[in-house]
């Protein structure tokens, strides 16, 4: 069983939920090799999420961000961490109820997602940033 480790670098993207499926098979190609195994996903940010989801309408996109911005919603008299932004402790709230992590299955050289699953970088903040994604892949090369 083989261990491989990357790190994806995804450019800036505005406040949002967004499919970087296609992002994490560019920058990590090791994956072709693996007849089974599985990658772990993990964001280095605390502003921001993963999670799998519909990879085809872009509206189920749109409606995460809403319900996302109606659920927690900016510039309540509560919130204490408020020198970075009126964006920013309802980004660490937003993260923390989707996660920082995804465990995704391998077969054949490619994740084994559901017909209409894709990996989204679930941005919360208005000016975000290059975010770093951290993919482990642990598995059997084909052939092995």
């Amino acid at each position: 069983m083989d261990w491989i480790q990357r790190h994806v670098t995804l450019d800036p993207h505005p406040r949002g939920f967004h499919l970087v499926t296609d992002d994490v098979l560019e920058q990590v190609p090791e994956l072709a090799d693996i007849e089974v195994g599985i990658a772990h996903v993990f964001i280095q940010h605390t502003s921001a999420g993963l999670t799998l989801n519909e990879n085809a309408s872009p509206a189920v996109r749109h409606d995460f961000e809403a319900h996302f911005d109606e659920m927690v919603p900016e510039n309540q008299p509560y919130y204490e961490h408020t020198l970075e932004g009126s964006d920013d402790m309802p980004a660490h709230i937003k993260a923390s109820l989707l996660g920082s992590s995804l465990s995704i299955p391998i077969r054949d050289g490619r994740l084994d997602l559901g017909t209409w699953q894709g990996i989204y970088l679930c941005e919360h903040r208005n000016h975000g940033g290059r975010r770093t994604l951290v993919v482990t892949i642990h598995g059997q090369r084909g052939g092995a």
